[in-house]
């Protein structure tokens, strides 16, 4: 079912979304050479307790996990996706890292990502983020009232592909309120005219993930969580909090 939330509401998650924002821009400029993934994890942990804040990672157990995420980041390095475990990998220059944290304020959660390089980037490393990021702006823009979800997944598709990247099959977006995950889901590709249409009161976390290599096929680690490419090729990850309001999306996890 999903839940629409009040002015005031979207209000608590922007104040959560502040913190998500905050706790990634100080990861990443922890993030140099040399440093563990271990150590950034520790850099966002003490962003959340001096906000305030909770994690919605630490301890989250969904069905297909063996144990409970054991972190309040996901760092995803190089061939990894998405959901990274933080271990005493040191970062090397030249590493393409993404960085995937949520907060919980006051019963409101905001949940955010963002890829970037490490030391001197590759020019192709380049292109795989800014496209990622192009794709996530494109899907902000189609979150707007009387569209539908797949205005969305397509928008956010239709980037990814036109670029030759590939889209990891079955994983997106989700709506997000109380909890990290509700209703609806938001895929990151699709036909338009699709889904649950946008109303007014409705807040999607959008997450587009791209593969350089340009196929769609990814495999997991043997922790259970850690989803690579299958081809060994480099991803990206994006994402923002985005409230649907009468004046047009809200962006609820910028700085």
């Amino acid at each position: 079912m999903v839940e629409l939330k009040t002015a005031p509401e979207i209000e608590k998650m922007r104040a959560a979304g502040r913190i998500v924002a905050r706790t990634l821009a100080a990861v990443r400029r922890a993030a140099h050479v040399g440093v563990s993934l271990a150590d950034l994890d520790q850099v966002a942990r003490e962003v959340l307790r001096a906000a305030g804040a909770t994690s919605p990672f630490l301890g989250y157990r969904p069905r297909f996990a063996p144990v409970p995420f054991p972190a309040v980041v996901c760092a995803s390095v190089n061939d990894a996706i998405v959901h990274g475990i933080p271990d005493d990998y040191r970062l090397r220059d030249g590493d393409l890292v993404s960085i995937d944290c949520g907060a919980e304020l006051g019963g409101w959660v905001g949940d955010a990502a963002v890829s970037f390089t490490v030391g001197r980037a590759r020019p192709e490393d380049q292109r795989l983020i800014e496209t990622s990021e192009a794709a996530l702006a494109a899907g902000i823009a189609a979150a707007v009232p009387g569209n539908r979800i797949g205005d969305i997944a397509h928008a956010v598709g239709t980037v990814c592909r036109a670029a030759g990247y590939g889209v990891p099959d079955g994983f997106g977006g989700h709506g997000i309120g109380r909890r990290m995950h509700e209703d609806p889901g938001v895929p990151n590709e699709g036909p338009p005219g699709r889904g649950t249409k946008l109303r007014p009161g409705m807040v999607l976390a959008i997450e587009p993930m791209l593969i350089a290599g340009g196929t769609d096929d990814y495999r997991c680690d043997g922790d259970g969580w850690t989803l690579r490419t299958v081809d060994g090729t480099r991803a990206a990850h994006s994402e923002h909090t985005v409230a649907i309001t009468g004046r047009g999306p809200r962006i609820l996890t910028a700085l």
